[in-house]
């Protein structure tokens, strides 16, 4: 009987398992749809080492990335730049336009499973402002915010102030996050310690290693708005139930990762490894926008020789755009001269002060540098070597300052350190930096309030605390001002104004391109990767 019972349970199990494998084929042929219950996992290779979690301490881009995956905002811009609701559900506005009420959708819920109120609103705008150019701006126009109820913030103006929603969808960083009151009332000098959102998806802190990898997982209880995504508006509908993030710092490494299936999207391509990726089957390449980056140098206004405008000027006299762009891109055909400060697609772009899109003349540039009183001086020049867009700019400074009598030392490091090390304003001597460069997306450059290189604040700035009065009072005259022509006005004298202090200089504009496989078909168009569905 035992024997029989032991024969029978074989069979019994047999069955089951032979059972179990008929329906996982059956299940592996079927649609996708039909298997609503199998995950879809995607690994991606982003432009920099994830290290820092903070998306307003630092204006770093790869920690804005990180920030659209795991938070949302009040107002989006969609793919006509113009602001449309996210967060909100509904607002007005008092006649005299000082009183503004916003209503939120209903349902909005962070991630611990908290309601979003509006405190948790007025609490992440007031962080925000104290660190961005724009909300600072409008920080000073607002007498005060408050929360009327639970759904609803209130923002009261001392005068009316025009751009106040194009405020509040700034889609660049610091983007204007939202998170829960307890996190957002911590000083924005200090990292904030736990990363809690209501996106789309939900950051996994247990897996994150930094600089090395970082994953995030589908928000089951995110819903998306209703209209279709454009850009940063509409619906975003998450297209992956697990995103892992995976540093990768040799471009050659993750062009061959992603030709083998190991990764399925690399979001910056090299220029001259374009070429591999052509007649891959499955994988896609295309272009962020034409010129839709623009490269930067950027000085130290505190500490000496560059403290001098006059030092400022030969150095602005030494530099050739042409030089830069043939050392990072090489191909003319991925970039394009441009003197404009606020970008080659800017609706205000003009070249009124640039002389870095001409050769240079070099015996210029020495006589201005002996006259300015330079007297030998280190200029320490920050250089990222893990950043494949930025890593060939601080060699090309390197040289053109030594021709024209600098002295200079190039200090390498990683993109996180050059990150940290560029906050601090102590003489080079003692850790500080003369200067160092950056590429940035048109979209954080457009017009003169979003552009944090015309800063004119000095302390509390973008570093290099660049401090000028008469800026600030063109700025302000820009917000001031309505219609396209006297904006196109008052952007060209600020331009004028901040090429005679050199206040920084652009390098040029270039297009980034984004590889990646099938899984990624669909994903709506932005400057930077949204991992969500476009229309």
């Amino acid at each position: 009987m035992k024997r029989r019972g032991l024969t029978v349970a074989v069979r019994a199990t047999t069955l089951a398992a032979s059972l179990a494998t008929a329906l996982a084929v059956a299940v592996s042929v079927l649609p996708r749809d039909a298997r609503a219950a199998e995950p879809v996992n995607a690994r991606v290779v982003m432009h920099a080492p994830l290290r820092v979690l903070d998306p307003v301490l630092t204006n770093a881009y790869i920690t804005r990335n990180h920030g659209y995956m795991v938070y949302d905002t009040l107002f989006s811009l969609d793919a006509d730049s113009r602001p449309q609701p996210q967060m909100v559900q509904a607002w007005t506005v008092s006649p005299d336009k000082l009183t503004y009420v916003f209503t939120l959708r209903p349902g909005l819920k962070f991630h611990d499973g908290a309601a979003v109120t509006g405190e948790d609103v007025i609490a992440s705008l007031a962080r925000w402002s104290q660190r961005d150019p724009i909300g600072t701006r409008l920080a000073a126009a607002t007498e005060r915010m408050d929360s009327p109820s639970a759904d609803t913030f209130r923002i009261v103006l001392k005068k009316p102030y025009g751009l106040l929603l194009d405020a509040l969808a700034k889609p660049g960083s610091p983007v204007p996050f939202i998170m829960p009151r307890r996190i957002a009332q911590t000083p924005p000098s200090e990292a904030i310690k736990e990363t809690v959102g209501s996106g789309p998806y939900q950051f996994v802190s247990a897996d994150f290693q930094p600089g090395v990898k970082a994953a995030y997982v589908k928000n089951a209880a995110y819903v998306p708005r209703q209209e279709p995504a454009s850009r940063f508006a509409g619906g975003k509908v998450a297209m992956f139930d697990r995103i892992d993030v995976v540093n990768v710092p040799d471009a050659q490494t993750a062009v061959n990762a992603l030709r083998q299936g190991e990764i399925d999207f690399v979001e910056n391509v090299a220029p001259d490894l374009l070429p591999q990726l052509e007649g891959v089957k499955q994988v896609t390449v295309q272009s962020y926008g034409d010129a839709s980056e623009t490269y930067t140098l950027r000085m130290n206004w505190k500490q000496p020789p560059l403290d001098n405008v006059k030092v400022r000027r030969a150095v602005l006299a030494a530099l050739y755009q042409a030089d830069y762009l043939d050392a990072s891109l090489g191909d003319p055909k991925f970039y394009k001269l441009c003197g404009a400060m606020l970008s080659c697609i800017s609706a205000y772009k003009t070249e009124v002060g640039a002389t870095q899109t001409q050769p240079p003349n070099l015996d210029e540039a020495r006589a201005l540098l002996k006259a300015s009183g330079y007297a030998g001086e280190k200029i320490v020049v920050l250089h990222p070597t893990d950043v494949r867009s930025l890593s060939a700019l601080a060699p090309v400074t390197a040289q053109a300052l030594r021709g024209i009598g600098m002295n200079v030392e190039v200090q390498s490091m990683d993109w996180a350190t050059l990150l940290s090390r560029r906050g601090k304003d102590a003489p080079p001597a003692d850790g500080g930096w003369s200067i160092f460069h950056s590429s940035l997306t048109s979209m954080d450059l457009l017009n003169p309030i979003v552009n944090a290189n015309l800063d004119g604040r000095g302390e509390g700035g973008y570093p290099g605390w660049t401090k000028d009065d008469t800026i600030q009072q063109l700025r302000a005259e820009f917000e001031a001002v309505s219609g396209l022509d006297e904006q196109k006005r008052v952007a060209t004298q600020i331009q004028q104004r901040a090429y005679e202090q050199v206040m920084f200089v652009p390098l040029g504009g270039y297009s980034e391109f984004k590889a990646y496989d099938a899984k990624f078909q669909g994903m709506v168009q932005a400057p930077l990767p949204l991992f969500w569905r476009g229309k």
